[in-house]
């Protein structure tokens, strides 16, 4: 249920309505929708009666919402959300490009490999310090010392950091060195994680689970938008079908299915999605021209020698070329688009 105001109601007429559904125990979220104030009412509303609320002559009219999300709706928001990092944003018609090695190997590759991928023109800097692997025995990150290379490599390129959040001891320390905290898709659903990133004032990079539907990935922005924080990026990274020829399957249909359905931004990950180098550059520009609002890809100065998925990791020089393919395709979308 979403509560509307007329335009110019003062906060001394809201604060009535707002007191009378507060001891009803009701959670709400405020938003502001060209000048026109707006409350969104989160949980069971079943005894809050409509005809009781229109009473109040400041509102303008009650919208029901019919999908089981409200924060990350667009009947609640209909104007896109733009998040800022760092002086860049994402979302709005801002095109961002988060690159980097899929895991952080040592100071020197991260540096090199960050001073390559600015220059040609991503604007973030991914890498794992903590890394979740199927095998026990696979490598699984630097960890803190990982965090401090992350570090390093941003006070000397400039770049914001984008890196995985494993579990909640190392909350703090993220909360104050990482630029966009990332869920990854194996813990989309782990709900006590979600919920602490969600008190946070930092930008979420939610990555969608591998057999995850559209629907729950809402679901699951709304566990992180309910506790405050309404920094949320949806991350479209490829689902687990019955296809083998790559590593996932990559939905972009998920990419105008979203926009359609929320505000939020959605980025598209061509890396994880196709497992394969030789894949990432068309699904890139598929991904682009389907209109998305960013890409996480893997970049690594030496794909045979990485000690995490180097299969699926182009080369900066090969992203150099990538990226302009897709200023060019940019181009073509937002010249028509005027």
């Amino acid at each position: 249920m979403i509560i509307c105001f007329f335009l110019g109601t003062q906060q001394g007429e809201i604060e009535p309505v707002k007191k009378n559904l507060e001891e009803k125990g009701i959670h709400m979220q405020d938003v502001v929708v060209n000048s026109e104030y707006r409350i969104g009412l989160i949980g069971d509303t079943s005894n809050v009666a409509e005809n009781a609320l229109l009473q109040f002559s400041c509102i303008k009219e009650i919208k029901q919402i019919q999908e089981p999300y409200t924060l990350a709706g667009r009947t609640f928001q209909p104007s896109d959300t733009v998040i800022e990092v760092f002086g860049g944003k994402i979302g709005g018609g801002n095109f961002s490009v988060i690159a980097g090695p899929c895991a952080v190997e040592s100071e020197a590759q991260v540096l090199e490999i960050a001073k390559c991928v600015k220059a040609s023109g991503a604007n973030f800097l991914r890498g794992g310090a903590f890394k979740p692997r199927t095998s026990p025995h696979a490598f699984r990150g630097l960890g803190l010392e990982g965090l401090e290379i992350l570090k390093e490599t941003k006070r000397i390129t400039g770049l914001p950091i984008v890196t995985e959040l494993m579990s909640p001891e190392h909350l703090e320390i993220f909360a104050e060195c990482v630029d966009v905290i990332q869920i990854g898709s194996r813990n989309m659903q782990n709900f006590s994680l979600l919920h602490q990133v969600g008190r946070l004032n930092k930008p979420v990079l939610l990555k969608r689970g591998l057999s995850a539907t559209i629907e729950e990935l809402l679901m699951v922005a709304e566990h992180i938008m309910v506790h405050g924080n309404q920094q949320v990026i949806l991350c479209e990274r490829g689902i687990r079908t019955f296809e083998n020829a790559t590593r996932n399957t990559l939905d972009l249909s998920a990419v105008p299915v979203i926009k359609s359905k929320s505000h939020l931004p959605v980025i598209i990950d061509p890396s994880h999605a196709t497992g394969y180098w030789q894949y990432v550059e068309p699904m890139t520009l598929a991904a682009v021209a389907a209109g998305c609002d960013g890409l996480i890809i893997e970049v690594h100065n030496n794909p045979n020698a990485a000690l995490c998925d180097g299969a699926q990791s182009i080369t900066p020089q090969v992203f150099e070329g990538l990226m302009q393919q897709v200023t060019r395709i940019r181009n073509v979308i937002t010249s028509e688009a005027a």
